[in-house]
This record gives structure tokens, sequence and C-alpha cells, in this order.
């Protein structure tokens, strides 16, 4: 079946402003909780280990049933799981702000994830759907730069609650947001379904278990030993169910995450620098909050308006981003930025020390938040020209995935690094484990600014989407 959009009284103004603030809520969730982190352990209890599952347990889920969501929407409808999806991630967001203790507040973040996992993915296959070719790339920039605000906004919006009113108040934000919404999306957003295949529950299972085990086995490594069985169980365990999923993309006849998609080196490109990008700046934003607040003395409102240099950046300089991709190609704006922020992380790596000024610490802050910025719009151009109209669907739940896989292992890989080699007992044996996390993460993110160079130029990259669709049309007249 191919695809088709139900004929509705939609609109492009109106699919930007639901799939923007959508989209806005969801990475708010990322971010939101990181500048909380201390009044959340002061209040609710809890060791590293737990407040790494309060950030994980919301990207681990979102991120293992993101493809899962994006084919349910392509399947029954994507308007109707789109609301859903929200319906979903508002009444978690409640139940999270009234968790009487963190293994309740982690199985919250666990249940918002899912919401979020159908919702986001939609959010680009509506935002295609209802803006024409040669606008896409500026409303791709506009959608960038809303999800921006939300990673600027995520660590002052939490710092501020936290401090002024309370902790609770970073997840009721998203009640009336959400609520807003749902009779716009109902009202406002034109219906359209994908290639209406079969679900996937196999390729979910796998992709769903295998991550779990890998994430799980890196959460524990430090606090159980690299060698104990649980560790060593989740590890090889979770490696041989993502081993039997890529086998499972290759011969199965309906994948969840086709393999073949993945020939395209613009596809595997942008997918493999989103997955280190998120790897390294993630796990560099759960550690730099807390040193901010427990290192520095920075209250959480202090703490995220010194952080919007880096995380405020992508309000200014997505929107032009978008508008430069459009004009010389996305792979140079993305390669920039990625080269741009690893600078940044490794920049920040010298300076730290335990009473380093705020003026010291800016030049890293600003250099990173270009290069973020840099990212975004273009990153969600590039992977929504890298596959056919009907794929576009798939490709957005799978890039969303490898981004929130690259979040959940860069807090887990970077917190295991700063375990390893410091922790909270004083300033400078948090700098200690702080300052080899940030190399770790300048690393990754560097090796993202590589792998976005094998993504093909605009010349060759139109060759190929046209021989892809001459390959198409010839299948379908056979």
């Amino acid at each position: 079946m191919k695809e088709h959009v139900t004929d509705r009284r939609g609109g492009a103004v109106w699919a930007l402003v639901i799939t923007s603030i959508a989209g806005f809520m969801a990475a708010l969730d990322n971010l939101v909780v990181t500048t909380a982190l201390p009044s959340i352990r002061e209040d609710l209890g809890g060791a590293l280990h737990d407040l790494e599952w309060t950030v994980s347990a919301y990207t681990l889920t979102f991120a293992v049933l993101l493809m899962f969501g994006a084919a349910l929407g392509d399947r029954f409808g994507r308007r109707r799981l789109f609301g859903v999806g929200l319906t979903v991630f508002t009444l978690a967001s409640a139940a999270a702000a009234l968790a009487p203790g963190i293994d309740a507040l982690i199985a919250a973040r666990a249940v918002q994830g899912v919401g979020a996992a159908i919702m986001m993915p939609l959010t680009l296959t509506l935002l295609t759907a209802a803006v024409p070719p040669a606008k896409r790339g500026m409303a791709y920039g506009i959608w960038g730069a809303v999800n921006g605000l939300a990673v600027a906004s995520g660590p002052l919006i939490g710092g501020s609650l936290t401090e002024h009113v309370s902790w609770q108040w970073i997840f009721w934000l998203n009640v009336p947001l959400g609520l807003a919404l749902l009779p716009l999306a109902r009202l406002r957003l034109t219906e359209s379904y994908g290639t209406g295949a079969r679900l996937d529950v196999a390729g979910t299972l796998l992709a769903s278990g295998g991550l779990f085990g890998i994430v799980y086995g890196l959460i524990r490594g430090p606090i159980d030993g690299w060698t104990s069985a649980t560790v060593l169980t989740g590890l090889i365990a979770g490696g041989a169910l993502l081993g039997g999923f890529v086998h499972h993309g290759i011969r199965n006849k309906a994948p969840m995450l086709p393999m073949r998609l993945f020939r395209s080196r613009a596809f595997s490109g942008i997918n493999a620098a989103s997955l280190l990008m998120f790897l390294g700046m993630f796990g560099s934003i759960f550690l730099l909050s807390q040193y901010m607040q427990g290192v520095l003395g920075y209250s959480p409102t202090e703490a995220g308006l010194r952080m919007l240099p880096w995380t405020g950046m992508p309000m200014i300089v997505a929107p032009l981003a978008g508008y430069l991709s459009d004009r010389i190609g996305g792979r140079p704006v993305v390669a920039a930025g990625l080269a741009l922020q690893a600078v940044g992380l490794a920049w920040f790596a010298i300076v730290v020390t335990p009473d380093v000024p705020y003026a010291t610490q800016l030049p890293a802050l600003i250099v990173s938040g270009v290069g973020m910025a840099l990212y975004f719009a273009p990153a969600a151009n590039l992977v929504m020209s890298s596959v056919r109209p009907a794929e576009q669907g798939v490709a957005s739940g799978a890039n969303n995935a490898l981004r929130e896989v690259g979040g959940a292992l860069g807090v887990a890989v970077m917190a295991s690094i700063f375990a390893a080699k410091g922790g909270y007992g004083s300033g400078r044996e948090f700098v200690d484990g702080l300052q080899p996390a940030l190399w770790v993460g300048a690393g990754m993110v560097a090796l993202g600014a590589v792998a976005s160079l094998f993504i093909p130029g605009r010349r060759a990259a139109r060759e190929q989407t046209a021989a892809a669709e001459t390959e198409q049309k010839d299948l379908v007249a056979v």
C-alpha cells in the first residue's frame, strides 16, 4: 500500500506550531531534570546510579520504542497515534510529579519515555507532509530552533522551578501544554499513513532487550564490578540481542528497521554522527550540571543560567543553520557543528578545576553552543532527505532512537568513567572524575564529525535519490 494522506483542514503553520511544541516537551524532559538532580537526591534519596536511572529510564524507553512508535503511526494513522503518545506523556508527567520515592519517579520517567517515543518521531513526518518541499529546510530550522529552546531552557527551567517552587513542577509543566495540544492536534493536523506494513514485534523486543542489557551493564559496572555476573550477563546478552536485531533487519521481509537503509551513505553517516554527538553531549551535561552546583556552589537557577551560552545557542543559530543547509548542503554545516562541539568539550576539560572562574568557562560554553546549534536543523533535513517519502517515518524513528541511545550510553559511559576516577567526596575528587569523562565525550563527538564527512555532497545525494526513485518505479511496474 502506498503512502497516502487524508484531506483535512490542516495547514503548514498549524503543523509547525503543534509539532514544534510537542517536540519541545519531549526534548525538554531529556534535560529538565539535570539541574534538579541534587534536589531530587536530597528529597528522595538515592546514589549516583539512581540519578543515572532518573535520566536513563526516560532516554532508554524513548530510544527503544521510537521506531515501533513510528511504525504504529504509519499503520494506524500518524495524527491518531500522535494524540495517543501525547496523552501517555502528559499522564506520566503528572505521575512523576506525584512520585513518593525514587523508584516511583524512575518508573514514571520510563512511562514518559513510552509516550515520547510514540509522539516524537511523528512530529517530523506530520510536518513533512504539511510543508511544501521548497520550504522544508526553513521549517526544519524552526522546528530545530524550538527543540534547541528546549535544550536551552531545560537546565534553566529545571533549576528555576526547583529553587523557587519545587522539583515536582518540572513535570507539572507538561500537563497544561499537553492538555492544550490534544484538541489542536485533532482539529488542525492532517491525517497520513505510511506503508501499512505489519508491525515488527520481534524486532522491537530484540532492540529493547539488547539496549536495556547494555545500558544496565554500564550503569551497574562501577557498583557491582565489571566482572560480576550481573554486569557481564547484561553486556553479553545485550550485545547478542542487538546482533539478533541486525540479523533480523537483514533477513526479515518487513523489519522495523530495514538494514538496507544503511547502504545509503547519507543515512549511515548522519545516524552515526547523531549517536556520537548525543553520547558526548548528553553525558557531559549530566555531569557538568552537578559540577556547577556541587563543586562551584551555584544555585539551581544560577547553574541553569550559566549553561545558557551552550544550551541556548540553538535558539539563535539553528534557523540560520537550516538556511545554510538549503544553500550549501547539510554535510559541511553538520561537520562544522560537530567539530566545534568537540573543541568546546575538550576546552572545558582543559580548564576545569574545583574553583575555575566563570569567565574561564565561558569560551568553552560558547563554542559548544555554536557547534550544537549548527548540528540540529541540518541533521533533520539530511535524515528526511536520505530516504523515500514512504520511509520517512521509519527514518525519523531510527534517527531519534539512535540519538536517544547515544544519550543513554553517554550518561552510562561517562558516569562510569567519573565513578572510576573520582566521586562526590570533595571538589577535587569530583574534578578528578569529571576531567577524563569530558575528554571521552570530546573524542566521541570528534568521531561524529569524521562520520559526517561520509555523507554525500548535494549533487551525489540528488543522484542517489533519483536512482532510488527510478528503482522503486521499476519495481512497481514489474
